[in-house]
């Protein structure tokens, strides 16, 4: 193996340490609007990876390009799902009275 796949998956494995650490530490209160936000963020993933996608080259790029932009897709409509459903628990519950 080359010294910078090595490199890189190192990083990988202590970024993987760094996550798990992180977020088990977040108040469950708080768990929803830090993934809701985390989530919306992956826009610039999706941005990202489209860019990548544009200068592929070879199959394995074409597939791992299209995966990347599948999954960041996934994740960005599913940041704005729990958005969604978070504001609507601070929405009032009884319904309006009509005015006359």
């Amino acid at each position: 193996m080359s010294n910078a796949l090595i490199e890189y998956i190192t990083v990988f494995v202590l970024a993987g340490f760094v996550g798990i650490e992180v977020i088990s530490k977040v108040p469950t209160i708080l768990h929803t609007p830090l993934m809701s936000g985390s989530n919306a963020i992956h826009g610039i993933i999706l941005v990202g990876a489209l860019a990548v996608e544009a200068n592929a080259h070879g199959t394995l790029q074409v597939v791992l390009g299209f995966l990347a932009i599948i999954l960041a897709t996934i994740n960005v409509v599913g940041g704005f799902v729990v958005t969604d459903r978070m504001l609507e628990m601070f929405k009032s519950r009884r319904p309006e009275q009509s005015k006359q």
